[in-house]
């Protein structure tokens, strides 16, 4: 599995707490922002780093109007693992998801 530096980080900081979310308009416009846990400021995600993790079924959202979080998958999940980060240490993810 190859992923860009910026879905690792991405997959990293969800790992470590912070929630994707994506902001949907009116006109059904797009935005997806990093909302870290700790004090610092959300920040602009691009849609194409979203898209390759969920292409790759490492995070999915819960569809929800007009923002959808993004969660990890038990593969988002199990690769962060492999990165170092305990398993009991990680927030909340799409438990049971198919693949």
């Amino acid at each position: 599995m190859s992923l860009s530096p910026a879905a690792k980080q991405l997959l990293l900081a969800l790992g470590s707490g912070a929630t994707l979310k994506s902001h949907r308009d009116l006109d059904g416009n797009k935005q997806y922002r990093l909302h870290p846990l700790h004090g610092e400021a959300s920040h602009s995600v691009e849609w194409q780093t979203v898209e390759q993790l969920r292409e790759q079924q490492l995070i999915d959202s819960n569809k929800k109007f007009p923002a959808a979080t993004y969660l990890l998958t038990d593969k988002g999940k199990a690769l962060v693992t492999t990165w170092g980060k305990d398993k009991d240490d990680l927030p909340l993810t799409a438990r049971g998801w198919r693949e």
